[in-house]
This record gives structure tokens, C-alpha cells and sequence, in this order.
């Protein structure tokens, strides 16, 4: 099973290059590496820097957004299946190779994560706090509130074939919205094996940390889209914290051991720094 991996990114650098870092540990290589750079600073350092993957580099010339540069993306793709990535989450070593084994029954798999929130030192992220993202996989559930975490999901090329692209107008929402489309289509299993590392915290810049009226807009549009009902759209973390999310909690095997992902462009920069004099 051929896996391509599709990496929309912009102006990020630093944590591009851990997720690239985590990559090249991977048991098994992907078919190859797809980032489109939507409109930021160009990621040729790292394609240099990371020779031995497959990469393939999209620059786009103006920010045309996540969800289409995604969509540029997956169009791009030749494998038999896709892995979607987030410029800013890492996968830990065997994901890929257990991304196979999966898809010999599934169409579409999503592995559990670990939310981080990270610290930089010396142009590394090193871990503040860890907490395990792990439910119950149940198509009726994810109407009320969606467990799928996008980065590290792997499906079969051919379901855009069958529901098409992401869909840009509900933008936050991209991603349940796909997986409520996907379920209709094909099969879908959860691994519960938390190998993602999802980076988010209350603080950061994560687009779920944002409640605004156009947050609410898109939530709008989704919920009509698929006659959800009215949903909330409370902060992350609280919601997560909901009986009903309890009931959902599911176990889940750890299997990150904590060490940060040095890339190559945190060593190039920190053995470039002279000191004053």
C-alpha cells in the first residue's frame, strides 16, 4: 500500500521540520511527500535538508487557505492512499507501517493522539503538558462532537472519487465535515494507539482555540449541511470535559516516549549562532 502524505503549511518552519524529522524515523517510508506551502516562506531548506524523503514542494504564490491548499494537495497524490499531516503535529515511528496493516480491512483509519503543549528551547519544542485524545469510534456520537483528529488519518485515495474535495466553505469544520461524508462511503476504523502528537493548547494559535462569530458561522453552515441540529460552539478543552465525552473515553496504548523531535533545521541554526563579541 502506497502512502502518500499531504502537508499544507505556512510560515511554520520550525515545527515543519519536527513533523518532517518524525517522517524520516518512520519504519516504513512514505511513497512520497506532498507539502504545499500556501503562500509563505519558501520550505526549500527542508526539502534540501531532508533528501532521502520523497518530498514534492508546491509553492503557491498568494495564501489561498488551509483547506485549499490541502485540496491542491490530495490532487497531487499518486498513492494508493493518503495520510493527511498538520505542518505542526509529529508521528512517532511505527505509524505508518501500522497505517498498512489497518488499511488491509478498513478504507479509512484515524489514529488516537496525545494533545502537547510545547516550549521552544534552542529551536526545538519540548513538552509543557501531555493529555491522551483517545474515544470510542461511533458515527452517531461524532454528530454531537467529532473525535477525529485529521493529522496522521489515512484513507484510500478513491474515496475523493466518491464524496469529492474538502470543503472550503465550512473552513474550521473541514475535517468533521469530511469524516461525516467519509462514513457514508466506506469504512472506517479507529486505531487505538495514540502515535499522533497533536500540538495544541489553550494558549496557542491553533484554530479550535478561536471562538468568534465567524467560528460560529462555519458551525453554522456545517450543522446545516448535515442537520446537526444547533451545536455549541464552547472552548476545546471544556467540552472535553462533558459527561458525555467522559462515556465516550476509550483506552489507548502510549506509545510516545516524551523526547522532542530535533530536525535538521534546529541543528543547522543553533550550530550557526556565533557569539557577539
Amino acid at each position: 500500500m502506497k502512502i502518500s502524505i499531504v502537508i499544507a503549511t505556512y510560515n511554520r518552519l520550525l515545527e515543519l521540520g519536527e513533523l518532517l524529522e518524525s517522517i524520516s524515523k518512520q519504519t516504513v517510508l512514505p511513497h512520497e511527500v506532498i507539502i504545499v506551502n500556501d503562500g509563505g516562506e519558501s520550505v526549500a531548506v527542508l526539502v534540501d535538508l531532508y533528501k532521502e524523503l520523497p518530498i514534492k514542494a508546491i509553492e503557491l504564490t498568494e495564501n489561498v487557505k488551509h483547506v485549499k491548499a490541502r485540496n491542491i494537495g490530495v490532487q497531487q497524490a499518486t498513492g494508493d492512499a493518503i495520510m493527511l499531516c498538520d505542518d505542526d503535529d509529529m508521528i512517532v515511528a511505527n505509524h505508518i507501517e501500522q497505517a498498512q496493516l489497518y488499511l488491509r480491512e478498513a478504507d479509512f483509519i484515524y489514529f488516537d493522539a496525545e494533545i502537547v503543549a510545547f516550549e521552544i528551547q534552542d529551536q526545538t519544542r519540548y513538552p509543557l503538558s501531555r493529555r491522551t485524545f483517545a474515544y470510542q469510534y461511533d458515527i452517531e456520537e461524532m454528530r454531537k462532537f467529532s473525535t477525529y483528529i485529521p493529522s496522521g488519518s489515512v484513507y484510500k485515495r478513491n474515496v475523493h472519487e466518491k464524496i469529492g474535495l474538502f470543503d472550503s466553505e465550512v473552513h474550521n469544520y473541514w475535517d468533521w465535515d469530511f469524516i461525516l461524508r467519509a462514513a457514508k462511503v466506506c469504512n472506517i476504523q479507529r486505531v487505538p494507539t495514540a502515535s499522533v502528537i497533536y500540538a495544541f493548547s489553550e494558549n496557542g494559535n491553533n484554530q479550535s482555540a478561536e471562538l468568534n462569530e465567524r467560528r460560529k458561522l462555519y458551525l453554522d453552515k456545517l450543522c446545516e449541511k448535515h442537520d446537526l441540529g444547533d451545536l455549541p460552539t464552547k472552548n476545546f478543552f471544556v467540552l472535553l470535559e462533558e459527561p458525555y465525552m467522559k462515556q465516550r473515553e476509550a483506552q489507548t496504548n502510549i506509545v510516545w516516549d516524551g523526547k522532542p523531535f530535533v530536525s535538521r533545521l534546529a541543528n543547522l541554526e543553533v550550530n550557526d549562532v556565533t557569539p557577539s563579541h
